[in-house]
């Protein structure tokens, strides 16, 4: 089968392939460093040239709001376009929980939700995958919460996982049919932000003080213990914890 994974050579992306390739699958990696630009549609007729399924996994390389849903916006407009053209029968995409129980400015998050709205519109069956904050992304969270030495973050609980974990299970959805609908996948504990910060911080000498601070915004949103973890509908389990993840680094 013929897998075109756009992002194919990010952290999710680069272990989707493998793994894929390992399955015995013609997996792609198409990204702009192969001549891939889902963002203005270059490279994409090609890429996609007989491709059964196709994973997005991208991510925008600037990190402002209008920059973030601009990236989402025209990558989904042009990729639409694409797979409808070379008949792609899957489109698999990875996606937040709790995205939409966040407010406007979690911008990120308003930019994905706009990204899984082109994809219901755009005929092609679909399945989204939904996963939790990954471990990997800990400390970028302390770096972009930092003034001076002091990290003010709150203390309401995610629910992270490993990034193997996500891309593994992103995997086993692109082999499979299409749900048209969302699926989530989500980390074994809950754990409060401040102190899964704290504990990475401490396992990598970074000697920045984590202050627990439930007014702290998490990416421009304020959040609650239920706002990024799974709700009430069935979701894949990860394996790894927290521990085991930090002893493995």
């Amino acid at each position: 089968m013929k897998i075109v994974v756009i992002g194919g050579t990010g952290l999710i992306g680069s272990q989707v392939v493998g793994i894929l390739r390992d399955q015995g699958h013609e997996a792609v990696a198409a990204s702009p460093s192969s001549g891939v630009d889902s963002t203005t549609g270059e490279g994409l007729d090609d890429a996609l040239a007989g491709a059964h399924v196709v994973v997005d996994v991208t991510n925008p390389p600037v990190f402002t709001p209008d920059g973030v849903m601009a990236f989402f916006t025209a990558s989904g407009r042009h990729l639409a376009v694409a797979e409808v053209a070379a008949g792609v029968r899957h489109h698999v995409a990875l996606s937040i929980i709790g995205l939409d129980r966040v407010g406007d400015e979690a911008f990120y998050l308003k930019a994905k939700a706009a990204q899984e709205q082109q994809i219901r519109a755009s005929g092609v069956p679909f399945t989204i995958v939904r996963a939790t904050q990954f471990f990997e992304f800990l400390k970028g969270i302390a770096d972009s919460a930092t003034v001076g030495d002091e990290i003010r973050l709150t203390s309401k609980t995610l629910q992270p996982l490993a990034a193997a974990e996500v891309a593994a299970y992103v995997a086993e959805v692109a082999v499979g049919e299409p749900v048209d609908g969302v699926v989530e996948i989500a980390g074994p504990e809950r754990i409060p932000l401040a102190d899964a910060v704290r504990r990475r911080l401490a396992a990598l000498g970074d000697p920045r003080k984590v202050v627990d601070d439930d007014t702290a915004p998490y990416f421009g949103s304020v959040i609650g213990d239920d706002t990024l973890v799974p709700g009430n509908e069935p979701h894949r389990s990860a394996k790894t914890t927290f521990a085991e993840w930090l002893a493995s680094q």
